[in-house]
């Protein structure tokens, strides 16, 4: 089959920017979006991202979640990209809209490509990994920190899965940034969490952009440390560790060697010095976020392995404390953090 109807489901920052690009290409993309006001803005004015000083308007064809329910025709390519916590439920939203032989990508943090394949069928399901960092605060407008020249993502099926249609995928999803497909698509998402465990909550936390976050005293080795238990939880689990956003070695040096390496790339591909991790968008915004499907994912799956992951757990302890409105973010937290470097 031939991909002609694209949708975009979830056109947060970085959904918003990906759909532009494909836009921009001349794909014929359709925005699904659960914030009103953001579709509103779109209609009115177009998409605008803002990137590297430069801003362009793209007019793009946007839709409220409700207004799935009068759509008649299929899609033959659906990207999702709402929050992790969201896909179960995305995926039944879309899946009458789904074509027999569309395709499902969830374009997301954490693993759910599982969940995702439950719901559309593992032969409708592409896994994926995404490295780029955008941020929106204003409806209808999008501040891209990563631009397409460096953002990079992964595809790949599930086993079962439709893996000789992921290069026809990656080649229309390249409109937005590298794409890489790979062979074993759990394990990549896994070392995907690997970084996010080491920096989404982390600088939210301590309340700084992702930079002066990491130049904390005694901060780079607390997200080594969340990194490591990510890698040895992943580890356990039978994943491997894969090269990484164009990196050509694994953990052959050491899990350490393995985490710093990773890290290393996200600050010197992805992020500015006003990058804030998306952990820290969703607190500003008075959102909850994705904590528990990244760090309170690590501790648990230690946990049935009857091991203790400390630095997830602290971060995850913070964290939930801070969405539920009895911690606030700031750097008070920092000795808390390191105390956990200590712990068995």
């Amino acid at each position: 089959m031939s991909i002609e109807r694209i949708a975009v489901l979830g056109t947060g920052a970085n959904g918003a920017s990906i759909g532009a690009d494909l836009v921009r290409a001349g794909y014929d993309v359709t925005y699904i979006e659960q914030w009103p006001a953001h579709v509103e803005a779109i209609r009115a004015n177009g998409l605008t991202v803002v990137s590297q000083g430069e801003k362009t308007v793209t007019d793009v064809r946007a839709h409220h979640l409700c207004e799935v329910a009068e759509m008649r025709e299929d899609f033959d390519l659906v990207f999702m990209l709402v929050k992790a916590y969201d896909a179960r439920w995305a995926a039944e939203l879309i899946k009458p809209r789904l074509a027999p032989d569309g395709i499902l990508v969830g374009l997301q943090n954490g693993m759910m490509a599982d969940d995702i394949a439950s719901i559309v069928g593992v032969e409708r399901t592409l896994g994926a990994v995404i490295e780029m960092a955008s941020n929106m605060f204003e409806p209808g407008v999008v501040n891209r920190d990563t631009p397409k020249e460096t953002a990079w993502f992964a595809l790949g099926a599930l086993d079962g899965g439709p893996q000789d249609r992921a290069e026809e995928v990656a080649e229309i999803l390249r409109a937005a940034g590298n794409v890489e497909v790979v062979d074993d698509i759990l394990s990549a998402k896994w070392m995907k969490l690997v970084v996010n465990a080491t920096e989404l909550v982390s600088a939210g936390v301590v309340d700084l952009p992702m930079v002066e976050a990491a130049d904390l005293p005694g901060m780079r080795a607390f997200m080594v440390e969340a990194g490591v238990e990510a890698l040895e939880a992943a580890l356990d689990l039978g994943h491997r560790a894969l090269p990484m956003f164009g990196l050509t070695g694994g953990a052959e040096d050491g899990p350490q060697a393995y985490v710093n390496a990773l890290i290393d790339a996200v600050y010197e591909h992805y992020a500015i010095p006003t990058t804030l991790t998306t952990v820290h968008q969703d607190w500003v915004k008075g959102r909850r976020s994705e904590v528990e499907e990244i760090n309170g994912l690590v501790v648990r799956e230690r946990a049935r392995k009857g091991r203790s992951a400390p630095a997830n757990a602290v971060l995850r302890e913070i964290a939930l404390g801070i969405e539920a409105g009895t911690e606030t973010p700031g750097e008070h937290h920092l000795p808390r953090l390191l105390a956990a470097l200590s712990t068995d």
